[in-house]
């Protein structure tokens, strides 16, 4: 009697491998569509986000005034400059999308 039931233990082991090999096998032939699954949810995730940056459609242009006071003076040979005020620093920045109509955003 107990070498029947060793025979149905081990039977049932073999047969708890035969299906983990049989799930693993299923799992490794979609794994093609379950990458393009994950990367469809991630591409409509970013689109939803806004607009790509396309750096050849942007113009960025910036602009930097440094307005200072100073006096220098030159005595044997060694030039001495005093700032006088604090510096001002002015900075403009613009940006516009040109041409975002004509822009691919696909592969």
């Amino acid at each position: 009697m107990f070498k029947f039931l060793r025979k149905m233990k081990g039977q049932s082991t073999l047969e708890y491998a035969v299906l983990i090999i049989i799930v693993i096998g299923a799992l490794l032939s979609i794994q093609m569509y379950i990458k393009r699954g994950i990367q469809g949810r991630l591409r409509s995730a970013a689109d939803d986000i806004g607009d790509q940056y396309d750096p050849g459609n942007v113009n960025y242009r910036v602009h930097t005034t440094v307005v200072s006071n100073t006096h220098d003076t030159f005595i044997d040979g060694k030039t001495n400059s005093t700032l006088l005020q604090p510096e001002k620093t002015i900075t403009t920045v613009n940006s516009e999308i040109v041409n975002a109509e004509q822009t691919f955003w696909g592969r």
